[in-house]
């Protein structure tokens, strides 16, 4: 089944011609258009920034290794899309964390997103900001610590001097808000935590 509408437009052809041509200066026009919002998709996944970037940055390696060799037959933004999501379930299946009937149906959940007007997307991303701006301070200092940074909640904990309780109760608050906030969406958003937020 094919969850990605869409064949290469013109602007695609021409920028996957000059990734075969070996032109890098276009693959770099290519990741600077994706890489974010690829992230953010990631995120939903992973839940931890690093974790994300790395599975967009071995997407986008992947393409430059393989380009001579690889037939594309959706648009690039649905071909990256794809790759990205195949890339988090094999980390995740790695790690046991989630079961086949899980990932079917987050991936349906998620085709919302993946064909959204990138207009739209961007809105939401504002919006996103807008409710993490919002936060408590602490409340908002713990959640970058846990989604942008990684850290885990025994280690908030020790970084902040306080209970793991409050760190867990905190992250609640967070997302109850967040989810509040999005509240005539079907998808939560899960954060692509932008630098001025920290």
């Amino acid at each position: 089944m094919n969850q990605f509408a869409g064949l290469m437009n013109k602007e695609d052809i021409e920028l996957w011609g000059r990734i075969g041509r070996d032109d890098d200066q276009a693959l770099k026009m290519l990741f600077d258009l994706y890489y974010r919002p690829l992230c953010s998709y990631a995120l939903q996944f992973s839940q931890r920034l690093p974790d994300a970037e790395d599975s967009v940055q071995g997407v986008f390696i992947n393409l430059w290794t393989k380009r001579k060799e690889l037939k594309i037959g959706t648009s690039l933004k649905a071909y990256l899309y794809k790759s990205v999501f195949n890339a988090c379930m094999q980390n995740l299946r790695k790690d046991k964390k989630i079961g086949e009937s899980l990932e079917l149906m987050k991936w349906e959940m998620l085709q919302e997103q993946i064909e959204e007007d990138d207009e739209m997307f961007l809105a939401k991303i504002e919006q996103l900001q807008r409710l993490v701006d919002d936060l408590p301070e602490r409340c908002r200092e713990i959640l970058l610590l846990s989604k942008k940074e990684g850290y885990k909640n025994r280690e908030i904990a020790q970084k902040l001097d306080v209970s793991i309780k409050t760190v867990e109760s905190q992250i609640r608050i967070a997302f109850k808000k967040i989810r509040k906030g999005f509240k005539d969406s079907m998808l939560v958003l899960l954060v692509y935590f932008e630098d001025r937020c920290s």
